[in-house]
């Protein structure tokens, strides 16, 4: 039941209100003062405010301020005789939801109310909606404990409030479009319009339609004017994934976008304004094609503002067992398996793996192991077979040549890695030593000694 606050200081009125508004199925309270509304305000979880305009002491105008500075989402209708429409029209661009004139038909009135309340639910629907965006795409969302994961979202999170275009790298699977989204999601146009793009994924001729729309007749089948992705993006952001594959002639159209921020639609003469910020991202080296002569070099520096370079997995192991634990309870979750454990084996194939597909390959494993495993217990035959036979490539390989100093001492040099190995393996497992062990291909017997040894138990 919603709750409406009737704030007038003619008693009689109030009790008029207060009969009509509880036979329409509204709970109503009463105040005969501005002063009075406030302290019912400060208890209460009100819905509506419907106030007078002419009060002593402290009137309507005034009565609004102080609520809406208190309450901004509250809702409030005046009411005004009609010698004071100038006043409840300044009121309405000060805040006021909107004015109603006495005396008044009880259906006007109710109707006002009811279309009060309802843009009440909508603001707090769309407060709800965009803490569930903040929980899903905000940087907490984005897992990863390694050092350079915490650097780029360290950047991120600087560069998110500024209106800088980014320029985000990475092999494909690396989580371009999760941090794009993130770096919106933080930044003032997360209310705004969050657009995306894959510009590998049309023919040049298709892309310059999506990207700057189209006039009708533009071309055959352009039967009707259609915005493009930079105008629905208007006050918000715009993620242009691969733009390396875009053509030379789209190239110099997106530079002159990100310089002058107004175009064309494809067809038509009229220029469009707009404001956008753009996230770019990319699995080639642009440096390179520009080099190479295939990416324009005046482009390259207008979209690489801030630079955020994500690793392949195979450069950060220790991000992956977070990650396949993140994924293994969410699609336990999501397929009601109540609590999935990895085994040992199992782990230790998953950190030892290189994961050419990078985390959208982590990801479909987990999911598939979720739904083929029995017991709830992930073992290796629950994992591709390419896991359990994936051999490491021979760079991965420690480089001593390039790592360890050739007068370094080896009894001392051996204990630092030893014991950097065994911490990493424990923070790699959660802390549980029997994981920590088979990752590091020792026993529970052999690490526990090794703990006691460099003191690192507590």
């Amino acid at each position: 039941m919603d709750t409406i606050l009737v704030v007038d200081d003619e008693i009689n009125y109030l009790t008029v209100m207060e009969t009509l508004l509880g036979e329409a199925g509204y709970e109503v309270l009463t105040a005969a003062s501005g002063h009075e509304a406030l302290k019912i305000a400060a208890t209460t979880d009100l819905d509506l405010v419907l106030t007078d305009m002419r009060m002593p002491r402290m009137n309507g105008i005034e009565l609004l301020g102080e609520l809406k500075r208190l309450y901004p989402d509250l809702p409030v209708i005046m009411m005004t005789a009609y010698g004071t429409v100038e006043k409840a029209v300044a009121a309405m661009k000060t805040g006021a939801f909107d004015y109603i004139l006495k005396p008044f038909k009880n259906e006007e009135l109710l109707l006002t109310i009811a279309k009060a309340l309802e843009h009440r639910r909508l603001v707090l629907q769309n407060r709800l909606l965009q803490e569930d965006l903040d929980k899903k795409y905000g940087f907490p969302n984005i897992v990863g404990e390694s050092q350079a994961m915490r650097e780029i979202l360290a950047l991120a999170r600087r560069v998110a409030a500024s209106r800088a275009t980014v320029l985000v790298s990475g092999e494909s699977g690396t989580g371009k479009e999760l941090v794009a989204r993130a770096i919106h999601q933080q930044s003032p146009r997360a209310s705004k319009p969050f657009i995306s793009v894959n510009c590998a994924a049309l023919t040049e001729t298709l892309l310059e339609s999506e990207l700057f729309g189209h006039e009708r007749g533009a071309f055959t089948h352009a039967v009707a004017m259609r915005k493009g992705r930079f105008e629905l993006a208007d006050g918000g952001t715009l993620f242009m994934d691969e733009v390396a594959e875009m053509s030379p002639a789209l190239q110099v159209k997106l530079l002159r976008i990100l310089q002058e921020m107004e175009f064309e639609r494809v067809g038509g003469t009229r220029t469009i304004k707009v404001d956008v910020r753009v996230v770019a991202a990319t699995n080639r080296d642009l440096k390179e094609e520009v080099e190479q002569g295939r990416f324009r070099e005046d482009l390259y520096y207008r979209l690489n503002v801030v630079h955020l370079h994500i690793p392949p997995l195979r450069e950060r192991r220790e991000d992956i067992l977070p990650l396949a634990l993140h994924f293994l309870r969410k699609y336990a979750q999501e397929n009601v398996r109540g609590e999935v454990h990895l085994t040992p084996e199992a782990l230790k194939l998953l950190v030892n793996y290189d994961w050419p597909g990078n985390v959208r390959e982590l990801e479909n494993v987990m999911e598939r192991a979720v739904i083929l495993c029995s017991n709830n217990r992930i073992t290796p035959q629950d994992l591709p077979a390419e896991l359990a036979g994936f051999t490491p490539a021979p760079e991965a390989h420690l480089d001593v040549s390039r790592l360890i100093p050739l007068d370094a001492p080896l009894p001392e040099i051996l204990e630092q890695i030893e014991k950097q190995m065994i911490l990493r393996a424990l923070e790699q497992s959660g802390q549980v030593q029997v994981r920590a062990a088979e990752l590091l291909g020792i026993t529970k017997s052999l690490l526990q000694y090794k703990l006691k040894k460099y003191h690192l138990t507590g």
